[in-house]
């Protein structure tokens, strides 16, 4: 039997909003949503999603916006933009760099280190609540094969960490 357009439209359009990036984005909203709810009833309302890109590649240490943008995998001038809005809200500071004093070197503010730790504690109570609904062995399972497929692509950018983390049902996802 053949399919009217619409089926087929239809059939096409279930396959592409029913796959594994779907589901993959559609967590990471749900995550990234929840995370951008409690940092902002704990006082960092300006904070959004796109702000990951930094404090995701700072550290706590000093560093530069030239390695900064490589560990982002994006422009300077991107990262820069970012930087000078984070630094306009407090969270970071951007200094002389010793080594080479036309390079600006990075560092986290007080508000900056208050942030992080609000993040952690925030994205502790995010794994709890997804724990709570599908269970800790799901979530812990989902984490680690999402490791282990990381792992196999080997995706250069990436620490190596990120795939040699120990998980444990009991904490799943849990930030130190």
């Amino acid at each position: 039997m053949d399919q009217s357009v619409a089926e087929q439209n239809q059939a096409a359009a279930s396959l592409l909003s029913n796959n594994l990036p779907r589901l993959l984005r559609e967590f990471s909203r749900d995550f990234e949503r929840r995370i951008r709810q409690g940092l902002s009833a704990r006082g960092h309302e300006q904070i959004r999603p796109a702000h990951n890109v930094v404090f995701a590649n700072l550290g706590a240490g000093a560093v530069r916006v030239t390695e900064l943008a490589r560990r982002a995998q994006v422009t300077q001038q991107a990262m820069g933009k970012m930087l000078k809005e984070l630094e306009r809200m407090g969270y970071i500071s951007r200094g002389i760099d010793n080594g080479d004093k036309r390079a600006k070197e990075i560092q986290l503010t007080a508000r900056g280190l208050d942030l992080i730790a609000q993040s952690i504690e925030v994205i502790n109570e995010v794994c709890a609540h997804y724990a709570s609904k599908a269970g800790p062995e799901r979530l812990t399972a989902l984490e680690q094969q999402l490791r282990d497929v990381v792992g196999h692509l080997a995706l250069d950018y990436l620490p190596a960490a990120w795939t040699e983390q120990p998980l444990t049902p009991a904490d799943p996802c849990k930030t130190p």
